[in-house]
């Protein structure tokens, strides 16, 4: 596909559903967002970029993180995201956020503008993902860092959703998918340096980064009923599935998920699915060495250590 027809399409489904996007009852993207925030660890008077910032759930966490003595910025190629969010920030007050409709591929900012660049289930997505990636270094401060989130890839499995939908989503459906969105395609595009850990770190190196952690953890994905899942899922990039299924396949995969997920609960309690995550953390190589015991030298040592050497438990 070619890329402004996919930068189009991806607008087009997040601007229509910015207005219920993550707000159907479901968690999973919030908590991966502040989990990615607490791994980064922002320091009081920081700035912070967020990549892709949807509705929020970075960008908040991260402004807290920095307090009004620090700066954050939210960009995002849909502007009805970046509108919601914006209404966010006046609702809380928080006067050090903003919002910028950008195309994340090419962000037009200065270099070293910011200390922390984080992008949670974004930047992967960007028709070029690794190019990108040389970007975000030059935008970092000298010993800034980045973050991203993705999904654990395995050849086996579904991309971008939980394991157990590799068996949930007939293949039969997936016939109706642009050949550029079909299971292989994506495999193709992103397990060639997401699945494996190695080519994980190669690619943050060649973009320019240092101290590569990748890290898979869980996170559980909440939701009250199969039903308000498949709702939900209509408000995220599977959106782009559900469109262009026929009005008679989407509602039999929509009876057939609500079944099967519902079979999933215990009793009347909330359908949770542990999903397995993968987050990247790197610092930006310097592109100058500080004179040795400078002010510059500690300052930049001391942020990589304090962010690259304090994993959560």
């Amino acid at each position: 596909m070619e890329q402004q027809t996919y930068k189009y399409e991806v607008t087009r489904a997040f601007d229509k559903s910015a207005a219920s996007y993550d707000r159907l009852g479901v968690t999973f993207f919030g908590p991966m967002g502040r989990r990615l925030v607490e791994r980064l660890a922002p320091l009081p008077g920081e700035r912070a970029l967020d990549i892709g910032c949807g509705l929020g759930a970075c960008l908040f966490p991260a402004a807290e993180a920095v307090g009004a003595d620090g700066r954050v910025m939210g960009i995002d190629i849909a502007p009805g995201m970046i509108e919601r969010a914006r209404a966010e920030a006046v609702r809380r007050r928080l006067a050090h956020v903003d919002l910028r409709v950008m195309d994340a591929e090419e962000p037009g900012l200065d270099p070293g503008t910011f200390d922390v660049a984080m992008g949670s289930y974004s930047l992967i997505f960007l028709p070029n993902a690794r190019a990108a990636l040389q970007r975000y270094a030059r935008i970092l401060s000298d010993g800034g860092r980045i973050g991203f989130t993705s999904p654990v890839f395995r050849q086996d499995t579904f991309p971008f959703l939980p394991p157990v939908f590799t068996e949930l989503i007939p293949r039969s459906l997936l016939s109706s998918l642009p050949s550029e969105w079909r299971p292989d395609a994506l495999r193709r595009r992103f397990n060639s340096w997401l699945e494996h850990e190695d080519d994980v770190r190669r690619t943050m190196e060649e973009a320019g980064f240092t101290d590569v952690r990748v890290e898979d953890e869980p996170v559980d994905l909440v939701a009250p009923s199969g039903e308000v899942w498949v709702d939900w899922s209509h408000t995220h990039g599977m959106r782009l599935l559900w469109e262009h299924l026929s009005a008679d396949e989407a509602q039999r995969l929509r009876r057939h998920l609500t079944t099967e997920l519902d079979a999933m609960r215990e009793g009347d309690g909330p359908l949770t699915i542990e999903t397995p995550v993968r987050f990247v953390l790197a610092a930006k190589a310097a592109t100058k060495a500080p004179r040795p015991g400078s002010s510059e030298a500690r300052s930049v040592g001391d942020r990589s250590l304090h962010i690259l050497g304090r994993r959560a438990s």
